[in-house]
């Protein structure tokens, strides 16, 4: 976890660009992910966690009969997520809270989502054990990010941009999330990579416990 100091610096960040946050990412949604939300969203189904859940750009895209809870760090983007949700009629218990510690029992939730946030959360090993912990057995952990490209002149310019977005906002360009997820121990059923390598896809399973032998 980041030091308080750090963590406060990163939040008043977030915070403090949360009006023009909807705005950018129109034109990353149009340019680089293009459907990927909706095929994370399309699949989440019974209790759903979004992890991140920012302004609450994924709300619409959920289909209606999900139990949808989501967390947020910045207040202000969960305020912008809140009024969303109201204008949407989408019922969802939306709260201030730290991927890095979720606020949840283990085995909660059926689907956890996480789309285009694992960059910029300070340790995304801890909030990707703490997204299986609170999965239940069985159930799919759902997400997407821009990740290294898979061509070397991209990779060169992910990497000197992060000197500027990491200092700045803590936003990272070349993590790689799957490693994390096949460390948990989830089992990875679909990956895709789009667009030079750069957004990944991909939707794992929580393993069922296995039946003691009689």
């Amino acid at each position: 976890m980041p030091e308080p100091k750090n963590s406060e610096r990163l939040r008043r960040y977030w915070d403090k660009h949360a009006r023009s946050y909807d705005r950018q990412m129109r034109f990353f949604d149009r340019t680089l992910f293009g459907e990927s939300r909706s095929w994370i969203c399309s699949q989440a189904s019974g209790d759903v966690l979004e992890v991140a859940i920012g302004t609450g750009l994924n709300l619409p895209l959920y289909p209606p009969g999900v139990r949808l809870t989501g967390i947020e760090w910045s207040p202000k983007m969960l305020a912008i997520a809140r009024r969303r949700a109201e204008m949407l009629g989408r019922t969802a218990d939306l709260r201030e809270a730290d991927a890095q510690a979720l606020p949840f029992p283990d085995a909660s939730f059926d689907t956890v989502v996480c789309t285009l946030s694992l960059c910029a959360i300070p340790d995304d090993q801890r909030a990707l054990a703490e997204m299986n912990r609170v999965l239940k057995p069985g159930g799919r952990l759902l997400l997407l990010d821009h990740i290294p490209s898979t061509a070397w002149p991209v990779r060169a310019i992910q990497r000197l941009t992060e000197l500027v977005t990491v200092p700045l906002g803590g936003e990272h360009l070349l993590r790689r999330p799957l490693r994390h997820v096949q460390a948990t121990g989830l089992e990875v059923e679909q990956r895709d990579r789009l667009k030079l390598g750069i957004v990944e896809r991909l939707a794992a399973r929580k393993p069922a416990p296995r039946s003691a032998d009689r």
